[in-house]
């Protein structure tokens, strides 16, 4: 008997649910996790969706990285699992 592995997309699949929460594309922002301090490109995360919301970990240590979840009138994010998140400027 083998047990159920979750399936998870990459940071990519996070797009259109964060592109209602910033104004950039977040998928090419780079950030560095609080749990291991690996740093790369969110399109690099694991971003699981069969959960109630959105949740990308770590692809060096699977910590949680971003948490996302939408209700008819709010929408929250938890992003305590990133030290930072650089987002490019445009000029």
């Amino acid at each position: 008997m083998t047990a159920d592995v979750p399936t998870y997309l990459d940071g990519n699949a996070a797009a259109g649910a964060l592109s209602e929460v910033f104004a950039v594309d977040i998928t090419a922002a780079i950030g560095r996790c609080a749990g291991c301090g690996q740093t790369g490109v969110f399109a690099e995360t694991r971003v699981y969706v069969d959960a109630p919301g959105m949740v990308a970990r770590c692809a060096g240590c699977d910590g949680v990285l971003l948490r996302v979840v939408s209700t008819p009138t709010d929408t929250y994010l938890d992003l305590r699992g990133l030290t930072y998140l650089r987002l490019p400027t445009t000029p």
